[in-house]
This record gives C-alpha cells, sequence and structure tokens, in this order.
C-alpha cells in the first residue's frame, strides 16, 4: 500500500485530546448511511460473495434506499419506536438492510446468531419481550417450533421466501406499498436522541444464562475509536472482519465504524464448518486492505502456507474476542510480513484497550487503554492497584465513554455487581507493565488458585500451543485432594500426531521451560475438540464443570 502514516502516529498526544462529539439527536442510519448517500452516489459500501461465487455490490445510496424500504414496511407490520425486534440472519445484504431500517425507526433490535436452538430463541424473545423476528426460511422452523409459547411476539418475518402466517420480504418487494423507496416518513416527536436505546446484545455466556445488555443511539460513534485507531480504517479502504452477525464484534468490524469512516466492508457469507484455506484466496483476489479475525481463525489461518497467497494488498490486521497466543502472532508475521494487533472489550463495550499501530508490539500484551477510555486495574477494594499487581480492569463512568452500555436490562443483581462508585468492572483480571501495557490474566472465574499460586489459564494455553503438536489447548484448575486445584490441559493435537504418555511428558517438561514452573499442567486430556460459545470462545465452564463431576464420582 506504500501507507506507513496511521491515523494514530502519537498515543500520548491522542489520548489527552481526542473527543467524540455526541449530539443531543443522533441516528446512525439518517446520519451516516442516508449522509454518504447524499455526497456521493457511486461510493461502495459493501462487497458482498458467498462460496458459490455469487458476488453483490452496494452502494451507500442502494443502502439508504434499500433501508427506507424495509423501515416503511416494518411500519406497516406495526413496529414503531421503542418496539423490541430479534433479527437472526446468516451474512447477507438483508441483514445490513434491516438493522438500518430498524435503526431509522428507532425500535431496539437485537442481533442473534442462526445457531440458536428454539429453546435458545424461546429464552431470548420471551426475557427480552420481543415484538418481532426477522429470519431466513432455513431457520423458520425454529421460531415456528416456539411462537405459541411467546405472548409477546405479534409478527415473524421471513426475508427469502413466502411462508403462511408470516410477512414477507419478497412479496413485500413485489407489491411495494405505495410510497416513495426514497425516504421515510419520522414524525418529529419519533427522532431518536442519542441516549435513546437502539441495540440489545445477549451475552455469549462462557459462565451462565445470558445477560441482555442494552447500548444506546451513541454506541455506533462510540465505535470510531473501534474502526479508526485500532484497525487503522480509512475512506477508501475495503475492510474484511470475519465473525458473525449475530455477536457484538459484528458491530465491533461490519458496521458501525467502518461506515462512519466510509470504508467498504467485505463480506463473506460461509455456511457450516468453518475452512480456513476459504479466507486467503479472497483476501488475495479481493486486494482486502484490512482484516480482523478472532484467534481461532488465525490458528487454523496460519495452518496453511502462506507463501503460496498474493496478500500484498494487506497492510493491517487486528484480532479480538479472547487473546492471542504470542505462537500465532509470530507465525503469521513470518508469513504475510505483518504483525497482528490485538484489541480488548466486550459485548459491554467497544475496543477500550488496544494495541495501537503506533505502539511498540509486545506480543501477549492487550496495549494500552483506547482515547475516550479511563481504563484502570484495582483491587477487590476499588482501590488502583501497584505495577505487575494484578487486579480487575475497570472503567470510570465519570463520564460514560461513548459506545460504553447503559445496564444489564431487568438484571438489578448484576448491575449492582458491575456497576460500583462510578467505575464498570468488566469481570476480566489484568495487569499493567511499567510502561503502561496491560497484560491479560482471565475472566475472574478462569483464574486457577493452586498450592497459593494464582495462575491465568491464558499464559499456560500461550506455552502449550508453542509446541510443535499442539492446535489448541484450554486450561482449567481440576480439583486435588492435595493441592485443592492442579492446572490440567486438554489438548487437541495437530494432524500428524498421535496421544502417547511420552507426548504427555514432553509437553509437561516443554511448558515448565517456557513458563514458571509451578503453571506447568500436571495432567493434560488429549481430545478431538473443545467446547465453545457460539461466538468461538473457548467455555471453560464447561471444562471445569466436567472435572468436578469426575472428582464427585471418584469419591
Amino acid at each position: 500500500m506504500g501507507e506507513d502514516r496511521h491515523n494514530m502516529e502519537d498515543y500520548e498526544k491522542t489520548k489527552a485530546t481526542f473527543t467524540i462529539d455526541v449530539p443531543e439527536y443522533y441516528n446512525f442510519g439518517f446520519d451516516v448511511v442516508d449522509d454518504w448517500a447524499r455526497k456521493d452516489r457511486n461510493k461502495l459500501a459493501m462487497i458482498w460473495a458467498n462460496q458459490k461465487g455469487e458476488e453483490k455490490k452496494f452502494s451507500f445510496l442502494d443502502m439508504s434506499n434499500l433501508s427506507n424500504q424495509a423501515a416503511n414496511v416494518l411500519l406497516k407490520y406495526g413496529i414503531n419506536k421503542g418496539d423490541r425486534v430479534l433479527i437472526m440472519l446468516p451474512r447477507i445484504p438483508e441483514w445490513w438492510i434491516f438493522v438500518v431500517a430498524l435503526i431509522k425507526l428507532g425500535a431496539v433490535f437485537c442481533p442473534c446468531p442462526t445457531m440458536l436452538t428454539s429453546r435458545d430463541i424461546k429464552y431470548r424473545v420471551n426475557k427480552g419481550k420481543f415484538r418481532m423476528i426477522i429470519t431466513d426460511l432455513e431457520n423458520s422452523g425454529k421460531v415456528e417450533e416456539i411462537c405459541n409459547e411467546c405472548p409477546t411476539l405479534s409478527c415473524r418475518f421471513v426475508v427469502d421466501a413466502e411462508i403462511k402466517g408470516w410477512a414477507s420480504w419478497p412479496y413485500e418487494l413485489l407489491y411495494p406499498a405505495p410510497v416513495s423507496h426514497h425516504s421515510v416518513s419520522i414524525p418529529d416527536e419519533n427522532r431518536t436522541k442519542s441516549s435513546d436505546p437502539m441495540l440489545i446484545y445477549f451475552t455469549s455466556g462462557t459462565v451462565g444464562e445470558p445477560k441482555m445488555v442494552i447500548h444506546n443511539h451513541d454506541h455506533p460513534l462510540g465505535q470510531i475509536v473501534t474502526a479508526r485507531f485500532w484497525q487503522d480504517i480509512r475512506h477508501n479502504d475495503l475492510h474484511f472482519t470475519v465473525t458473525d452477525t449475530g455477536w457484538a464484534k459484528c458491530g465491533w468490524g461490519k458496521i458501525f465504524g467502518q461506515w462512519i469512516e466510509g470504508a467498504c466492508l467485505f463480506v463473506y457469507n460461509f455456511i457450516g464448518k468453518f475452512n480456513a484455506t476459504e479466507i486467503l484466496p479472497l483476501l488475495e483476489r479481493y486486494q482486502i486492505t484490512t482484516f480482523c479475525a478472532p484467534p481461532t481463525i488465525y490458528r487454523m489461518l496460519i495452518l496453511a502456507d502462506l507463501d503460496k497467497f498474493d496478500l500484498s494488498s494487506l497492510r493491517h490486521c487486528t484480532s479480538a474476542g479472547e487473546p492471542l497466543n504470542p505462537e500465532v502472532i509470530r507465525v503469521w508475521r513470518e508469513g504475510t510480513g505483518l504483525a497482528i494487533r490485538e484489541g480488548y472489550g466486550q459485548s459491554e463495550t467497544c475496543c477500550c484497550v488496544a494495541e495501537f499501530p503506533c505502539l511498540e508490539l509486545r506480543p501477549g500484551s492487550m496495549g494500552k487503554p483506547s482515547p475516550c477510555w479511563d481504563v484502570e486495574i484495582h483491587d477487590d477494594d476499588g482501590k488502583p492497584v501497584k505495577i505487575r499487581e494484578e487486579g480487575r480492569i475497570a472503567i470510570s463512568c465519570t463520564p460514560p465513554p461513548p459506545g460504553l452500555f447503559v445496564e444489564y436490562v431487568d438484571n438489578p443483581e448484576e448491575n449492582k455487581k458491575s456497576f460500583v462508585n462510578g467505575w464498570y468492572y468488566t469481570g476480566d483480571k489484568a495487569y499493567a507493565d511499567e510502561d503502561g501495557f496491560f497484560w491479560f490474566v482471565g475472566r475472574d472465574d478462569d483464574v486457577i488458585k493452586s498450592s497459593g499460586y494464582r495462575i491465568g489459564p491464558f499464559e499456560v494455553e500461550s506455552a502449550l500451543i508453542e509446541h510443535p503438536a499442539v492446535q489448541e489447548a484450554a486450561v482449567v484448575g481440576a480439583p486435588d485432594r492435595l493441592r485443592g486445584l492442579i492446572v490440567k490441559a486438554f489438548v487437541v493435537l495437530k494432524e500428524g500426531y498421535e496421544p502417547s504418555e511420552t507426548l504427555i511428558r514432553e509437553i509437561k517438561n516443554y511448558v515448565k521451560r517456557t513458563t514458571a514452573p509451578y503453571k506447568y499442567p500436571r495432567a493434560i486430556e488429549f481430545v478431538t475438540e473443545l467446547p465453545k460459545t457460539h461466538s468461538g470462545k473457548i467455555r471453560r465452564a464447561e471444562l471445569r464443570e466436567q472435572e468436578l463431576r469426575k472428582h464427585r464420582e471418584l469419591r
């Protein structure tokens, strides 16, 4: 690309001076999508492709007109400001069209992954009192199963078929209402304030039932930091974030900040089990410039022969979702010449700590707090900890940064636990080094206390993954009579390696040499796959439960 300058040249200066102006009234649909359409009718908003080789391109003008049309159809079916709508669609253009339409109307939308079962859907609809579900033919059966058990659900909407008893997008396109496709009429009293609710996420729940996180209309503005400074996005970029439309990561990488910056999204709809080798030819063919993927995907990509692909168009790579192992960063850099910059945040936040491009790369570090975000590490009493002392990640809410969630809906207990004395506690542990770089330790629940030591699973997993035989690893505390808990590793082997006692000894010794000896896994179990949430995060809670059950049975 020949561009060495980044959107953030000087971290300290940007952190001290950058602010986001949040107006009283704000609406991403009108103020971003429609605004780009007015400024440049040909400006590309999205290139969409699928596994069959089909391709579609949408300008901002297309997105503006289609979302207006969708908004008028939703009005016809009784969706107004404040109504809650669950949207469960794969990576198809209709997801963006209907999300922008719902935002324009001031309805509160809730994206959900298509992997959800009918039980999951019923839980969400009833918990959040949703009025409408928007989905596709393939997932409509799951909704049919439970719709009679969901009293608030007054309308089912399908985007790619005609089903008896359902509102249908194809039907509405054939027989459009006599209104302009170029506008949607919103009465003044229904204009959205930046402080009005816009979006609900159900957290991925590595522990317990998912909680409802609510964001206001200022949330897209908060994602400016994510896109501009961490992903280093500019108006002429083609940006590819690999994630499902049902997750907060989609809001981080596939719509808000990227479109505010004027970049074009690359969307690839793959169905079924993900095959990493599909991604590399796409990066080459479409000349993607900025790329973001979760660690799981980078771990798969580095198993491929990166030299076979021309990735010279790529200039910036990022990763988020869970910490990235230093070994993966090293192999990717050898294969592409590019670093992977990590970003940290949650469904509750935007990118609030990151390895910004202007910072020295310290593999394994989370980076430093984002502009607009005041982040500290606190002890259990809410006081800042010393350098290299482990503590709780805390985000200042006085005032709240644009993009921080408002609260957990109908969950006073969780709100009381998370919001204390003007700080939001993320539930994650970290420490900071002498230079202010943060280092992730683990979820509060994941930290292992063994023989008086506190051990974060991530650093043990990182050591394990450096061993040539190990493809993936998860580490938990397993009950032990002598030590209370021991470190136990669940290991997925690379092709060509077979489980054996010799290999177990070899891996244990390798970890002893790589990290502090007390951290090595005293037990190793080989598995074919690790339990993960729908969004690809390792479910350590499930593995802990499994070990507890075994322990009880032995007693």
